[in-house]
């Protein structure tokens, strides 16, 4: 998606949406979980906070693997 459609694209809840039909829109300023400060729900934040997490433990997981391998 191009940066001008997602500034333009409805945002969804995704703790409402689990097990539902059909997706749920944000509630925005009326969810506890929105950071109003950054225009973002919280679940995301942190969802994207520890997916970089990951990438990077994976990223170290590799580079000790291939310094054994060169030993």
């Amino acid at each position: 998606m191009a940066p001008r459609d997602q500034e333009k694209a409805i945002p969804l809840c995704p703790l409402m949406s689990v097990g539902s039909q059909v997706e749920i829109v944000c509630m925005q300023e009326n969810c506890a979980w929105y950071l109003k400060n950054y225009k973002i729900c919280s679940v995301y934040m942190m969802a994207h906070n520890s997916m970089l997490d990951v990438q990077a433990k994976q990223a170290k997981a590799k580079q000790a693997q291939l310094s054994l391998i060169h030993i």
